[in-house]
């Protein structure tokens, strides 16, 4: 096998044209939910090492040196108990199924309570859905922009988490308009209810203007690796699926 090229860490190639983010397949207008990884600009832990195996016939693999929670990513109990459920112990119907997407026109930095949520999806939200939040208050995540006078993000806590859990969701997602780590006094009620129920976040979302509907079809499997608290995820939504 030849040496493993350490000082790597950025792919050589770089695409010359990205895939569409919607198409159509039949009846079916599918989008994708997810925002590119690119090493390069990633600010958090991801470093790629590309390296030939060796022998007659060009046998490329890659070390992936990544955190768990990398661009849009999906967070596991785990992530926040050690007695709670890794990616790997969640059943595979725990990442598809019925979504739903509100953009709730809410004051800056407004948090927001179980009445805003019964207000925007409380007449067409069922148990087991994944709810997307999203705002017109939005800004890059993981940013030096986090947290800073320029955030005007709404947030979550307590009161939303805990009408999440009445209405027996699966999971949580967000755009770029809602927070999840804006402080103590919120982001830890709203892990400790919520994932203590099993329910994951998909954090962050884009393209969501690309979708034509509120409700879809939505998938974010994540790999099935024992031990692991969360997931890089490829997320979709398919919309025309009837059921849905």
């Amino acid at each position: 096998m030849s040496e493993y090229n350490w000082t790597a860490g950025y792919p050589s190639r770089i695409p010359e044209k990205m895939p569409p983010k919607e198409f159509e397949m039949g009846k079916f207008h599918i989008v994708d939910l997810t925002k590119v990884l690119d090493p390069k600009t990633e600010s958090r832990r991801c470093r790629l090492w590309r390296f030939n195996t060796g022998g007659s016939i060009p046998d490329f693999h890659t070390i992936m040196d990544l955190t768990s929670h990398l661009v849009t990513h999906c967070e596991c109990p785990y992530h926040h108990d050690d007695n709670w459920a890794s990616v790997a112990e969640l059943p595979l119907t725990n990442f598809m199924g019925r979504g739903i997407y509100a953009v709730l026109d809410l004051p800056a930095n407004h948090q927001i309570t179980g009445a805003d949520l019964e207000a925007a999806i409380g007449s067409r939200i069922r148990p087991g859905d994944t709810v997307i939040l999203d705002s017109p208050h939005k800004i890059p995540p993981f940013t030096p922009a986090t947290n800073s006078p320029e955030d005007h993000r709404l947030v979550v806590g307590a009161d939303s988490a805990q009408w999440f859990a009445d209405h027996d969701v699966k999971c949580v997602g967000f755009g770029d308009g809602v927070s999840i780590e804006d402080c103590l006094e919120n982001v830890k009620p709203f892990h400790d209810i919520l994932m203590a129920k099993n329910v994951t976040f998909l954090e962050v979302l884009e393209n969501l203007e690309l979708l034509r509907t509120d409700t879809f079809f939505i998938s974010f499997a994540p790999l099935p690796i024992i031990g692991l608290d969360s997931c890089p995820v490829r997320v979709y939504a398919i919309e025309g699926v009837t059921e849905f």
